[in-house]
Parts: structure tokens; sequence; C-alpha cells
């Protein structure tokens, strides 16, 4: 088959060949980093586990997180392999991989904690694949077209990938009521043609630094640290004792030191080993270093944005328009599609004109709009008219569509030939920590704004309609985390939090009205409002200092072996 290959590129289609197989690639390991949000529900149906009980909200967070931290740990090492021994041999195991732990996925036969512990570590695994296929396509991309193409080539592939975040929401709630193992099987036979399709058709246009070597302690250390870090915010927001989060807790916090050490002694590593991990170098080029700061910022505007969202949508806006509680993860998917649909719009376009006028513009424009869409959002009331919300998901999809691609492509463009694959994955592993700890900010934001007025609202509001007062401050003192995951879940938050004998004992007029579509929202609205008023102006400020670095990164660059 190699000189079908050879042929294929002497005919110049080797460029698009390379452009649709990455794009195939990336949009499935960004679509299963969402898909699950939205069918959690009936994962934990399907295996008969109940994850708002003491003890299961581990394995609620680690379905969730699992994929997106092992693919942050591992995307640099893997690009650095890129570099070494060839990054299409690289991208071509990761879709291997990516695509038997789809399968795998699947078939699991346990149920209760070791069907959620199953499903973890296959997660794990599915993530291994992703991380091989992220860390290597920019770089593959970047050695197939010209520099007066790469805008456009990593547009196109980078807007697959942020809108397959979106479009997962979707598939999920789709396929997840159908048969919850179908939102694993649905990319098998995608993930096995693109794997078939990679081993034949691709091919690396450059020599392999077969000269390099790996760095064994830098990678350990980097790894242990991020791990660390990454589990101390995961637990951060998780309820401590009598504290409504975690991070007070001594293992908490414990986990977020040690994390940091262990960080500080890989920087320490790296100023000395012949063969880093981390290119430290790398950030001596103006372009690359503005092009990851603003990316990292960019990252954590938009990951907690999602979450958001999706809780406003869920656990207050479509109960209280009709939708029954079940019904709403599926409708959250689809009335976000307008932040989709303006991802589509921007990317590709900002991506041809950066090519021209260089990334600054185009990233600059697309944070303060950003910015700007933040804002309106926080003067939004949480009964809010849905069109003019759609506008402004639409307003917010261009801006990020408008940054995303022309702020790849600049970085791509910054980066020597022999260094694609380890900026380029030094790039995604600041994109991917950056979501993980968004979640964990905008959480805590939001759990903050909850335990201010929730737990006399909640149970002002129980008392009123017929439960003892003591079984009320009972529920009321819940931890707010347990109210934001019943509302993330779809579940129908009150007749998680009471039990069913309590319920049972009310009349039936109450009954009715307190697991109802409207009790809940009513009860929520205030505090949440507030909880999202300070996760808005966090994310408000992230895309302001995004903007001034990608303003200050300079004019357009080329890295001179182009």
């Amino acid at each position: 088959m190699n000189w079908l290959s050879r042929d294929i590129q002497e005919s110049n289609h080797y460029k698009w060949v390379a452009l649709a197989n990455t794009t195939l690639g990336v949009i499935m390991a960004t679509i299963d980093a969402s898909i699950m949000l939205i069918a959690l529900p009936d994962i934990f149906r399907g295996i008969k586990l109940n994850p708002l009980l003491p003890g299961n909200s581990f394995y609620l967070l680690w379905m969730i997180l699992s994929f997106l931290i092992i693919s942050s740990v591992l995307v640099v090492s893997f690009g650095r392999l890129g570099d070494m021994y060839g990054r299409v041999k690289m991208y071509n195991l990761g879709f291997a991989i990516y695509t038997v732990a789809s399968i795998m996925l699947t078939i699991t036969w346990m149920h209760g904690t070791h069907g959620a512990l199953y499903l973890v570590i296959m997660r794990v695994f599915q993530g291994v694949g992703a991380a091989f296929l992220i860390a290597n396509s920019a770089a593959i991309l970047t050695d197939a077209f010209p520099a007066s193409q790469r805008g456009m080539a990593l547009g196109i592939n980078n807007v697959a990938a942020i809108s397959g975040m979106f479009i997962g929401l979707v598939l999920g709630g789709l396929l997840g009521p159908i048969d919850w193992r179908l939102i694993f099987l649905v990319s098998v036979p995608f993930g096995i043609i693109g794997t078939l399709w990679a081993y034949f058709m691709l091919h690396d246009s450059r020599e392999a630094n077969l000269g390099g070597s790996i760095d064994w302690i830098g990678n350990i250390t980097f790894a242990l640290g991020l791990v660390l870090i990454m589990i101390g915010i995961t637990y951060g927001i998780e309820p401590h004792g009598t504290h409504t989060m975690g991070w007070s807790s001594p293992a908490v916090i414990g986990e977020l030191v040690s994390g940091g050490l262990l960080l500080l002694v890989f920087l320490i590593i790296e100023r000395r080993v012949k063969q880093p991990m981390f290119r430290l170098h790398l950030f001596k080029i103006r372009a690359f270093t503005a092009g990851v700061l603003s990316s990292f910022l960019s990252a954590i505007a938009r990951g907690g944005l999602m979450f958001m969202l999706i809780i406003w949508l869920q656990g207050i806006w479509l109960p209280e328009h009709g939708y029954s509680f079940d019904k709403t993860p599926l409708m959250a998917g689809i009335f976000m599609l307008p932040l989709t649909a303006g991802f589509l719009i921007a990317g590709p376009i900002s991506g041809i004109l950066s090519d021209k006028l260089g990334a600054r513009p185009f990233a600059t424009a697309g944070m303060l709009g950003s910015a700007v869409s933040f804002i309106i959002l926080d003067a939004f009331p949480i009964n809010f008219h849905y069109v003019y919300f759609a506008l402004v998901l639409l307003l917010m999809g261009i801006s990020m569509g408008c940054f995303a691609s022309p702020n790849r492509a600049g970085i791509m463009n910054s980066l020597p030939a022999e260094d694609r694959g380890s900026g380029g994955g030094m790039n995604a592993t600041f994109q991917n920590s950056a979501q993980v700890l968004s979640i964990g900010i905008f959480f805590s934001l939001m759990i903050a704004g909850l335990s201010t007025t929730l737990p006399v609202n909640l149970a002002n509001g129980l008392v009123k309609h017929g439960v003892a007062p003591s079984v009320a401050a009972q529920v009321a003192h819940l931890p707010p985390v347990s109210v934001l995951f019943s509302a993330f879940l779809g579940y129908s938050p009150v007749q998680e939090l009471l039990k069913p004998q309590v319920i049972h004992s009310l009349s039936t007029h109450n009954q009715t009205i307190i697991t109802g579509r409207s009790f809940f929202p009513s009860l929520i609205s205030e505090p949440f409002h507030a909880g999202l008023h300070e996760a808005f102006l966090f994310a408000t400020i992230a895309c302001l200092i995004a903007a001034a670095a990608s303003w200050v990164r300079g004019k357009r660059y080329i890295h001179k072996d182009d």
C-alpha cells in the first residue's frame, strides 16, 4: 500500500486525507469526553447503582473525569513519542486502543460498584487512546499542510474537536434511553474504519528522531503531580465533616500540596535532563507562550460553562417550562445547540483568514466576545426567554470558534518541526487540565452561592407542604453538592432527598406539589443565581486575561524551518 500513499501525496490529495482522518479521530475523542454527561442516569440505572448515595459520588465524578485526567497526563508524553518514533505510528496505535476500549465498555456483565469500577477503568484505557490521537493529530496536520493553509486545516480540526463535546451531549440524550451501551458502541464502527484508514493511507512526511530518549523520571513526576492535583480538585467539591466542601480536608490539602511539590520537582528535572519531556525552551517563543496561556484560560472559562448551563437548564428552566425531569438531559443538549452552531460557523472561516492575517486579531476578538457573552448571561433572569438565550449562546459559540482555530494554528506555526508533537502535546495538556480545574472552580463557586440561602429556602418550603420540621431541617442541611448532582443527572431532586415513606405520609396534594416540576426550581432559583453570578464573573475575568495574552503574541509568526 506504500505506493498508494505516495501517489496520494504526489497528487496533492494526501493533506486532505490527513485532515479527514485526524478530524474523525479528534471528534470521536471529544464526543466520548461529553457523551456520558447526559447519559449518566441511564448508565447508573443500567448497572443498578444510585450515584447519590454516600460513597457512590466517587463513581459519578470519576466516570466523568477519568477520561479527561488520563488524557491530560499522557498527552505530552505521547506527543514526544510521536516526535521520536513517528507521529502516524503513534496516532494509529491510539485509534486501535480507543476502539478496543470502546468495545470493552459495552460488554460489562457486572452491576453495582463492581460494574461502575469496571466502567471507570475502561474509560481510563479509552483516555489513553484519545491521548495518542490528540497528541499527534495537530502535528500530522502541521506536517501535511503548508504554512499558508494550516490555519484552515487546524481550524476545521479544532472546531470539530470542540463541537464534538456539544454533539456528545445530544447523542448521549438520544442513545442513553434506548440502551446505555449504545453510547460506547456508536463509536466502534467509526473507530474500526478510522484505524484501518489511518494504517493504510497515512504516513510520516518527516523522519522520526530515533536518536532521542524518553525522560522517564520527568514522566513519572509529572504524571503523579498532575493526578494528585486533579484528585484534590475533584474531592475539593465534595463535603467534608460539617463543611459543604472539602477544601479544608487534610487529604485534599495533602493531595494539592504533594502534587504541587512534584510538579516543582518536575520543572527542576526538566532543566537538567538532556531529553526533557517538557521542552521548556519553547516558552522562549512568544507566540507559543501567549497561545498556550490564552488556550488554558479559555478552556477554564469554557469547561465550567457547559456544566453551569446544563444545571441551569435541567434543574430550573426546563422543569419550569413543562419538561419532566427525566426528559431534561436530552432537551438540555438540544437547547444548547446554538453554541455548537457558532463554533461551526466561525471556526473554519477564522482559520482561513488567520492564514493571511495572523492569529492575533481573531484570537483577541474571540476572547473579548466571549467575555461580553458571559456578562450578558450574568444579566439574564433565571427564567429567561429562550430566543435571547439562544442568541447569546450563538454569540459565545462564534466568539470561541473565532478564538480556537487561529490560536491553535498560531501555536503550531511557531514550533520547530522536530518539536511539534511535544509542543502540541504541551498545549493539549494545559487545555485538558484547565477543564478539570474549571469544574472544580465553577462547582466551588456555585456550592458557595447555594449554601448561603438554599438550606433556609428548602426547609421552609418542605415544612409549608407538610414535612415535619425535624425531617425538613435534616434534608436542608444535606450538602448542596447533592442537590447539584441530582439536578445535573436529571433526577427529581426532592424525591432523591426525601425518603419514600416521608413522601407517602404526606397528603396527595402536597405529594404532587413537592415532587412536581415547579417546587424545586422555585426554591433553588435565588441561591443558584447568586452562585451563577460568581461563576460568570470568574469566567469573564479569565476571558479578558486570555484576550490580553492573545494580543501580546505579536504579529503573524511562522518558524523559520517552514
